[in-house]
């Protein structure tokens, strides 16, 4: 198997990137990797070559891109050119850490969505309390959506939290303002019957509020709804972290009950580790395209060469197709 990875991408590039590579081939014996990207800024922190090669380009897409027009524009830009190794069946998978937008245009005009699909979906798994984590979709690739755009959402979902994620039957959630049937807009009405009738484990109409107590395996909105909830909970985790650290720093006392306490906060930070559950999939296109964060790490980007894998591993995309089919 061969994974293609804009080494360009993302705030700690390449290092971070190429660390996160190393340690993959370090851990898969069946894997080859393909970082694109400059060689020589490559080659500073590339230290095992073993199953590695580089495809030199000195052209990015930077985050302050108009995603669709430097896509076009920019041919050579490390990340359309690992999409297009992925066109070219060169490689299985892509994944980058840079522009999300411009991600999800390489995804659409390069590698292409599977037949039958309206609207890929950008899907990160999210954390929750008891540290299984939900998948939410979508997150912002489409900002407007169709009852039956949701309905592709759903089987998308259950397929990959089955193969990827070993859930024997996902739990399938209509994010909404209430759970009782009859609530929401035109939208979550129309999709709910849809729901109730698909070859889906669906539980019905889900809240906010109860989504990190794990009520469902997956949680299926538009891309508006989804963008608000996906920042909404990264602000808060950021900040109750902040006001936690305040608080323990405050004064002597509490400096030592923070010494006794730190193995205990730091399990608790590990469980709300977004690195842990790697990236965010472009599900609904013709190959994996995963989209690491952009503050990723070594961890967060080998955590996302293994969602990429075990997604071809397991063939989540020709199983979607045959869904949608």
């Amino acid at each position: 198997m061969k994974i293609a990875i804009d080494a360009m991408g993302g705030d700690h590039a390449p290092k971070e990137i190429v660390l996160g590579a190393i340690k993959a081939i370090q851990h898969y014996s069946d894997l080859d990797i393909t970082l694109v990207g400059d060689e020589t800024k490559i080659n500073t922190y590339l230290t095992n070559k073993e199953r590695i090669e580089v495809l030199h380009t000195d052209e990015v897409i930077l985050g302050t891109d108009e995603p669709v027009r430097a896509v076009r524009r920019k041919k050579n830009a490390s990340m359309v050119l690992a999409a297009q190794l992925v066109a070219d069946q060169k490689a299985d998978a892509c994944i980058s850490a840079g522009n999300t937008g411009a991600l999800m245009a390489a995804g659409l005009f390069v590698v292409g969505r599977i037949e039958g699909i309206e609207r890929p979906a950008l899907t990160p798994t999210l954390p929750t309390v008891g540290g299984e984590g939900f998948l939410l979709l979508d997150v912002g690739a489409n900002v407007d959506a169709k009852p039956e755009h949701l309905l592709q959402y759903a089987i998308m979902g259950s397929i990959y939290s089955q193969k990827v994620r070993g859930i024997k039957n996902p739990r399938v959630g209509l994010l909404n303002i209430g759970t009782e049937e009859k609530k929401g807009n035109e939208l979550t009405k129309q999709t709910f019957e849809l729901l109730k009738s698909a070859q889906v484990n669906f539980i019905g109409n889900v809240e906010a509020r109860d989504l990190l107590d794990g009520v469902a395996d997956v949680v299926v909105t538009d891309g508006f709804t989804g963008n608000m909830v996906l920042k909404t909970i990264e602000g808060t985790a950021m900040s109750v972290f902040k006001m936690l650290k305040g608080a323990l720093t405050s004064s002597l006392k509490s400096k030592l009950a923070a010494a006794v306490l730190k193995p205990d906060l730091k399990v608790l930070k590990n469980k709300m580790d977004y690195s842990e559950y790697g990236g965010a999939g472009l599900f609904g296109l013709k190959a994996p395209v995963i989209k690491a964060h952009g503050s990723s790490d070594a961890q967060a980007i080998f955590s996302a060469i293994r969602q990429a894998k075990e997604m071809v591993d397991q063939d989540v995309t020709p199983l979607i197709r045959k869904a949608i089919e």
